[in-house]
């Protein structure tokens, strides 16, 4: 800003810097800065006893491998079902959980914390200090149903309905088949309040060539969901993506 003084006359003139022309590549990156500071800090993962336990496992990893926080929850029947469908014994005790996962996936210390069903001091319990995403995986059509009713008798319902209330992204991926009037309703009322339901059913438009690229397929289309970036299978029109 400048004055200029002509006798008795005092006026001032303000100086325009002209405007940065912005090309592509800065919108890119200006992009890439808004997405990065919106990316997941921390994800509530549940296993509950649903079949589909490689979904779950296989989407722990890669939440993991992405650096991001993982709060683990799982209930009894998950430990059962993990048994039967992968010859995996998930440690009884929440406090094992972490090391055990974190010996298998190669995790530093601190990024997985699990949690008992019963631990209320546990931060997802409060919308206080909700985790930034959850997803319950995969969902059996009893923990669906508590949910559609609101009902928080232990700490994977009451994570999912914290996340609801304070607005968090929640993610459903029931694996039943067929699906019962009940089964309908109470997918469509959690929806209505804010969840997004995501079958584990894999598409085949990939040309999969293992039981783990199905698996993947739908771990791919989870962690879009919840904003985590991966490379687990080629987009809808990328190279590599042939069409049948």
């Amino acid at each position: 800003m400048y004055w200029c003084a002509i006798g008795s006359c005092q006026r001032e003139y303000v100086v325009f810097t002209p405007l940065k022309t912005f090309t592509a590549k800065d919108f890119l990156e200006r992009k890439n800065r808004v997405l990065h500071m919106n990316k997941p800090r921390t994800i509530t993962l549940a296993l509950t006893g649903a079949s589909g336990m490689p979904y779950g496992i296989r989407l722990l990893e890669c939440l993991l491998r992405a650096g991001v926080t993982v709060y683990l929850l799982y209930s009894q029947a998950a430990q059962i079902v993990a048994r039967q469908e992968m010859d995996l014994s998930l440690p009884a005790r929440a406090r094992d959980a972490a090391e055990f996962f974190g010996t298998r996936f190669g995790t530093p210390p601190g990024q997985l914390q699990a949690f008992g069903r019963e631990e209320w001091f546990a931060p997802v319990a409060s919308g206080s200090n909700p985790a930034d995403a959850m997803v319950i995986c995969p969902c059996t059509m009893g923990t669906l149903a508590a949910i559609a009713a609101g009902m928080a008798d232990n700490l994977i319902e009451r994570a999912a309905d914290v996340a609801l209330k304070e607005a968090r992204k929640l993610v459903l991926v029931p694996r039943e088949t067929p699906l019962s009037a009940i089964h309908l309703e109470n997918m469509l009322r959690v929806a209505r309040a804010g969840a997004i339901i995501l079958p584990a059913n894999p598409g085949f438009y990939h040309h999969p060539q293992s039981v783990q690229g199905l698996v993947d397929f739908v771990v791919a289309r989870i962690l879009d969901h919840v904003g985590i970036e991966h490379d687990l299978m080629p987009r809808w029109g990328e190279a590599g993506n042939n069409e049948g």
